[in-house]
């Protein structure tokens, strides 16, 4: 099932930059999961890369920074947008 977003796609909306930025964090894992286990398979094929566990851990880490500055900027409760709605 896709992600959807039901409210306006207003760029000024917290929520909605909130949303922006768990997909792009999504998106971010998705591409780390995906080329990681592709070279951690080519290895195990004897295609030995030495450096293989150092890009991943600081790519994991990366990743770590990227999700906790999501967590860190999902708008409090009560935030609305700010826009005139007549």
């Amino acid at each position: 099932m896709p992600i959807r977003w039901y409210g306006s796609g207003d760029p000024t909306d917290p929520i909605y930059l909130h949303f922006s930025r768990i997909v792009n964090v999504t998106l971010h894992a998705m591409a780390f999961a995906a080329l990681n286990s592709g070279l951690w398979f080519f290895q195990e094929l004897r295609h030995p890369w030495e450096h293989l566990n150092w890009f991943t851990e600081f790519w994991l880490a990366i990743l770590m920074i990227h999700l906790v500055y999501v967590l860190l900027q999902r708008p409090k409760s009560g935030e609305k947008k700010s826009s005139i709605e007549d």
